[in-house]
């Protein structure tokens, strides 16, 4: 995701929004119940967290919720930042980090909501977005998981939701064969034809949904095994969607739009998320069902297209440079660094998957 120029906030005005209802309740002594537990994973992103906190209690939400940050071994004070600015968050510090996957389901143990919903922290919260997501949820207990529209720092609608990934839609990705042009067709089928099926505006059934807003009921989480330990940083959305989407219903919900900055974390954490993402990809499809020699294949492909792809780049990054380009050419040269970092470190934890 295109990291874009830090959101702005107002000054954060204290206790979390609750319902009308609620208030009365807590008025005479009586906590109000918690409708919406927000988890939000968290990793050297200080700024963005902040924002996005300030997003969920600056403007009513129309429900109670409480919000559970874990932060996973953050070196920017991101964690002081939460403890000192936002008393009411439940703050997880964890020593290193455990992983995306993992500290969702530590903040999952912790929250007493009946939905769970799972935030990025590269995002921002109109007010009534959790009412929303909630309202929905109540009126279709058939649905599993659900999915706002995403928009960009600049209003760009994101894509963030599609048709379940297959080994073809993995191997586009691949210089080799993306140069070729075999499996084109098989990838914008992938790409293009929920838009082509349903309007801008549809709520539509997904084969998955970007794990950058998530909501779910607590008991849909508990009864599919919550997220998968397995995946460290990329594929856990993907197999989660599908894991949920054996026994009900993934949706995408347009009507409730959240603003997400895209790949903040990422993008600062290159080398790291280069490596992790090629296993989280290679670890979906061994556990959706591709068989071994096919995985082996895959492997194989990526592995030899890896050197293809540092060459491509690094000529690009040169080139970008020369003509001046020197915002383009950092963005060639984060992807330079990942790949570097997986042919140096990332190929043995790739192979072993």
């Amino acid at each position: 995701m295109a990291a874009s120029s830090l959101p702005t906030a107002t000054p954060h005005p204290g206790p979390k929004q609750v319902s009308t209802a609620a208030s009365r309740r807590a008025s005479h002594g009586e906590s109000p119940p918690v409708e919406v537990s927000v988890c939000i994973v968290n990793w050297n992103c200080r700024d963005y967290l902040r924002a996005c906190l300030r997003s969920l209690f600056d403007q009513p939400q129309g429900i109670s919720f409480e919000v559970i940050v874990v932060d996973n071994g953050s070196e920017d004070g991101a964690a002081k930042m939460a403890a000192d600015e936002f008393s009411e968050v439940v703050l997880i510090r964890n020593a290193t980090n455990q992983g995306y996957a993992k500290a969702n389901n530590q903040a999952a143990r912790r929250a007493h909501g009946r939905y769970l919903f799972f935030l990025n922290n590269d995002t921002i919260i109109p007010r009534g977005t959790l009412l929303a997501l909630a309202a929905y949820a109540d009126a279709h207990p058939q649905v599993g998981m659900i999915g706002p529209r995403l928009r960009d720092g600049q209003g760009r609608i994101q894509v963030s939701c599609r048709r379940q990934p297959t080994l073809c839609t993995f191997l586009h990705r691949t210089s080799l064969l993306r140069w070729t042009q075999m499996l084109r067709p098989s990838y914008r089928r992938y790409r293009r034809s929920r838009r082509q099926e349903f309007g801008p505006n549809d709520i539509r059934p997904a084969g998955m949904l970007l794990g950058a807003a998530l909501l779910l009921p607590r008991k849909v989480l508990e009864e599919c095994g919550g997220w998968d330990e397995d995946f460290t940083f990329g594929g856990e959305d993907l197999e989660l969607s599908v894991r949920v989407g054996r026994k009900y219903r993934v949706v995408y919900v347009p009507r409730v739009e959240i603003t997400h900055f895209g790949r903040v974390s990422t993008r600062r954490h290159m080398e790291y998320a280069a490596a992790h993402i090629a296993c989280g990809f290679a670890r979906y499809l061994r556990k959706t069902g591709c068989s071994r020699l096919t995985l082996l294949g895959y492997k194989l492909i990526v592995t030899l297209d890896a050197p293809v792809q540092l060459t491509v780049k690094s000529v690009q990054y040169y080139w970008r440079r020369f003509r001046g380009r020197d915002e383009k050419a950092a963005k060639s040269w984060l992807i330079v660094e990942g790949l570097m970092h997986f042919l140096r470190k990332g190929l043995v934890p790739f192979w072993k998957v």
